[in-house]
């Protein structure tokens, strides 16, 4: 969902009824309220709250919107033209909460003297690095939750992002940015983050790891596993995979969008020693039930064995 259709079932909530436009005629959720639950009803140019209605709107969508207008009255980002998809508004907060905490304080700094690129602030916290393409009201959001005051065109940077630690004793390359924003723990532990970008991994033959063990950290999907970490592997060939301790996570009901493919290139990298047994063992059974672990699901302390 959207704010628009969020705001149009609060009028419907508040009012009664609603005047049909683009967005609410083709909301799934509308819909699915209208013709499936039969809570709508249809008059002329307007939607209408039928019995039932209020009943499930307090149940399922009053707290959210109330959550979110108070988010963006207080951050003046509610304006006519708001439309940000719920997952935004959700991410934006979370940005908030965290530069308040002063957890992101030294990832803002690095995305000022790097002078971070708009397609690597997307991949950071969008986890696609097209995202923010085209999206100038939420760049402008994203610009005043950081407090920056702009970011680069460049597609792509040749450092890294490092979080650093007193007397580091092992290094974890993460695939995402969600570690590298909770310093505490790996600190604790003495464990210094990296991260490069997803993709972005030809900066890594540059990267000395000092004789430290280092150990890679990802998504347990297609992409984390069958395109990236080939791909670092390659630059740092005594890498090793950590094995995650998340929850499996449907692929179908998170609508996420690496999708698990035939088994060719399962197959292909079993054959070059790339995954041992048990990684493998895994990996069949999350394609087999159309799963994925999620990188920041996992506790990276126990997946180091340190706990």
């Amino acid at each position: 969902m959207n704010w628009i259709e969020h705001r149009a079932l609060y009028e419907l909530y508040a009012t009664g009824s609603v005047k049909i436009n683009k967005t609410i005629e083709k909301s799934a959720e509308i819909i699915f309220l209208n013709r499936s639950l039969g809570l709508l009803q249809q008059k002329g140019n307007n939607l209408i709250a039928a019995d039932g209605f209020l009943r499930v709107y307090e149940t399922k969508f009053k707290d959210r919107y109330l959550t979110y207008r108070h988010f963006l009255q207080t951050q003046e980002l509610l304006k006519l033209q708001t439309r940000f998809e719920e997952n935004d508004i959700q991410i934006l907060m979370n940005i908030n909460d965290r530069m308040l905490s002063g957890e992101l304080s030294e990832l803002r700094q690095q995305i000022i003297d790097y002078d971070e690129s708009l397609r690597g602030v997307s991949l950071m916290f969008f986890k696609n690095e097209k995202y923010l393409l085209d999206k100038p009201s939420l760049i402008d959001a994203l610009k005043k939750m950081l407090n920056v005051e702009a970011f680069s065109n460049e597609k792509d940077q040749q450092y890294m992002y490092r979080l650093e630690c007193d007397e580091p004793q092992r290094i974890v390359l993460c695939e995402n940015l969600d570690f590298l924003t909770k310093p505490n723990k790996p600190r604790k532990h003495h464990i210094e983050l990296w991260y490069a970008g997803g993709k972005n991994v030809a900066k890594l033959h540059y990267a000395k790891d000092r004789d430290l063990p280092i150990y890679y950290s990802c998504d347990w999907d297609y992409d984390g596993l069958f395109i990236i970490y080939p791909l670092v592997k390659q630059k740092i060939p005594n890498i090793t995979l950590l094995l995650p301790n998340g929850m499996p996570k449907s692929i179908s009901e998170t609508e996420h969008r690496s999708l698990w493919q035939n088994k060719t290139k399962r197959d292909e990298l079993a054959d070059t020693g790339t995954f041992n047994t048990e990684e493998l063992s895994l990996i069949d059974t999350l394609i087999s039930q159309d799963q994925w672990i999620i990188e920041e699901s996992n506790d990276l302390v126990t997946m180091l064995n340190l706990s």
